[in-house]
């Protein structure tokens, strides 16, 4: 299996995933404030109407899936993976499809909420994989 993983490629380290997030959170603060925060206003202060939390949420999730399934499908990288020089590919290294980009973006979820468990998951991982990247079959590589 070792031999496999570094034919694909060598795996970033644990603090360069996490500062790849970080800024990614960043990028995604702007996005989120543009396509989630302004309609919402704007309806509120024309319609005088409030949209429900549960809207908001599902709509925060939605624009959080388009932005990871356009990136991580079509150029296997956001523009703080590109910065930090990490690509996502599947196990055998080849371009990640929609289908499993869905499932990671699914999985990452619990992986983070849940206190970051699958995050820490690469302390122990014999592949310094996060645990969503584990399931869903998927890798982070330096570009």
């Amino acid at each position: 299996m070792l031999a496999a993983a570094q034919a694909v490629g060598r795996p970033p380290g644990i603090l360069r995933r996490l500062l790849s997030m970080a800024y990614d959170s960043l990028l995604l603060f702007a996005a989120l404030a543009v396509l989630v925060l302004l309609p919402h206003v704007l309806l509120g202060a024309f319609a005088h109407r409030l949209v429900s939390p549960v809207i908001g949420w599902a709509h925060c999730f939605l624009v959080m899936l388009i932005y990871f399934l356009w990136f991580w499908s079509n150029g296997r990288q956001t523009l703080a993976m590109k910065t930090w020089r990490i690509r996502l590919v599947t196990r055998e290294g080849l371009p990640v499809r929609p289908a499993r980009v869905l499932l990671r973006y699914l999985l990452c979820w619990p992986s983070i909420v849940l206190g970051g468990a699958g995050i820490l998951w690469a302390l122990f991982d014999r592949d310094r994989q996060f645990l969503h990247d584990r399931l869903a079959g998927t890798r982070l590589i330096i570009n």
